[in-house]
């Protein structure tokens, strides 16, 4: 859990989450990747990379986003 007022107004911070859809609808939280893209001919290469879902918190008052990779 994280402090719960904002670092740039001191509003309060809610809890959330960046929804991503995929080509075929389906839909996911959006993970950060280590490393740079590596970019294939069917998209990015993942294989052996360290992956995290994103939490993300989000002010009430200025709308400013704070994100974790846990």
């Amino acid at each position: 859990m994280r402090n719960s007022s904002c670092p740039k107004c001191q509003g309060g911070m809610s809890e959330g989450f960046v929804l991503d859809v995929n080509q075929g609808g389906a839909r996911t939280v959006s993970t950060w990747v280590e490393g740079a893209p590596d970019k294939g001919f069917w998209g990015l290469k993942l294989r052996g990379k360290p992956q995290f879902e994103i939490q993300t918190w989000r002010c009430g008052r200025c709308g400013f986003l704070e994100n974790y990779a846990k």
